[in-house]
Parts: structure tokens; C-alpha cells; sequence
């Protein structure tokens, strides 16, 4: 047994680099919503959270249709996962992240972790814009951790390819998460949020052929055959 042992594995640096603002978003909200901070003035900061970092899939529409895009309305792409709507919506977003981050982390360099997961958090809320029925305010981060799922995902696909193993079999974590998903939507009527998720993890997915490591030279190598 080694005393020498950290209690708890050590994550890459990128993945508490994504995970603190979160947390120390919730934390502050969390306290606010127990009346331990801010007094009667700052009852309604999660409110007031959602309309500052949330993503409007109108405003989007709006801002396509009249050609302008103001800056601060373009961060919500980005801003959007800083913010949820209860703790318990914080917790399961930064469980996974921790998780699958670690996992990716450990193979994808910082970078393409960073890029993997702002680039699903992107595709989501664009996806999300494209269903013209979504009108609620997209939050949390889940889209962003679905597309760590993604990138997982590749890196069970890669393996199964190099030993001759059942390719098909690396997307069966994705299969039950997204059937959860829809089930939870008909049930409980969770909308169309499940759309901005798949179109992260399609995002981490297809981001990963780039990103990982030896995926621009495989990309090319597979264009000079062609």
C-alpha cells in the first residue's frame, strides 16, 4: 500500500480550470438562495445569473436576422454552462465533467480538451437556435459535458479499430445517456435541451479526429490517399 497516495486521483489541471467556475458560481448562488449572503437585495442573483450568461435561442434568431452581432450576445455561446438551475443540476454537470474529463484529459492535450469542450458548448446552443419551437433560456453544462463525452467516445471507437473490436460498441454510453434523455423529456417534459446535447456530443466526436493526438497528421495522411 502506498502512504505516499494522493486520497483522491489527480486531475488534469485543464479539467479544474473548466470545473471552479462552475462550482464557485453555485457556491455563491447557493449561499445567496440560504440567505447567508447579500441580504433582500440579492434575492433572485439565479434569475438574475440566467439573464446575464444565459443563452436565448431568440435573441440568436433575432441577431441572424438582422446581421448583427454584438459581442456581449455572442459570449452566451460560451457563458451559458456557468450557470444552473439548482444545485443538484451543478452537481451531476460537474460529476461528469470531473469524470470524463479525467479520462480524456489524460490522453488529449490541454488544449484539445479546452477545445472540445467550447466547441460542444457552441454547437449546442447553435443546434439549439436551429429548433424554431426552443424558446426557453439554454443554461448548464451539459451540452460541454456531453461533448467530453464525445471525445471519449472517439477514443473507444480508436481502440476497438486498432484490436479488431466492435466499433459499434464504443457508442453504447451515448445510446443509454440519450434514451435516458428522451424518456425523461416525454415524462417530466424536459423540452428540447436534449437536442443542444446530442449536437455537443457530435461535436466532441467529430472534434476529436483534429484534436487528438496524431489527428491532423492521420487527417492528412487519410487525404493523400485519396
Amino acid at each position: 500500500m502506498d502512504h505516499n497516495a494522493p486520497p483522491l486521483n489527480p486531475l488534469p489541471p485543464i479539467v479544474w480550470v473548466l470545473a471552479l467556475p462552475l462550482i464557485a458560481m453555485e457556491v455563491v448562488l447557493g449561499l445567496e438562495s440560504a440567505g447567508l449572503i447579500g441580504g433582500a437585495q440579492a434575492m433572485g442573483w439565479r434569475q438574475d445569473a440566467v439573464q446575464r450568461f444565459g443563452f436565448s435561442p431568440e435573441l440568436m434568431r433575432a441577431m441572424i436576422e438582422a446581421g448583427q452581432y454584438p459581442l456581449e450576445a455572442m459570449a452566451r455561446l460560451v457563458t451559458y454552462p456557468l450557470v444552473h438551475g439548482d444545485f443538484t443540476h451543478t452537481l451531476f454537470v460537474v460529476v461528469i465533467l470531473l469524470a470524463l474529463g479525467k479520462m480524456v484529459g489524460e490522453i488529449f492535450r490541454w488544449w484539445a480538451v479546452l477545445v472540445v469542450y467550447l466547441g460542444a458548448t457552441v454547437a449546442g446552443a447553435l443546434a439549439y437556435t436551429a429548433m424554431p419551437w426552443a424558446t426557453g433560456a439554454l443554461i448548464g453544462g451539459y451540452p460541454a459535458d456531453y461533448g467530453l463525452i464525445g471525445a471519449f467516445t472517439y477514443v473507444l471507437w480508436m481502440r476497438k479499430a486498432a484490436t479488431g473490436g466492435n466499433q459499434l460498441a464504443a457508442f453504447q454510453l451515448i445510446g443509454v445517456l440519450m434514451g435516458f434523455q428522451l424518456l425523461f423529456g416525454v415524462v417530466f417534459g424536459g423540452g428540447w435541451v436534449w437536442v443542444a446535447e446530442l449536437a455537443g456530443f457530435a461535436a466532441g466526436f467529430a472534434l476529436s479526429f483534429a484534436v487528438s493526438p496524431g489527428g491532423v497528421d492521420r487527417i492528412m495522411g487519410r487525404l493523400r490517399q485519396r
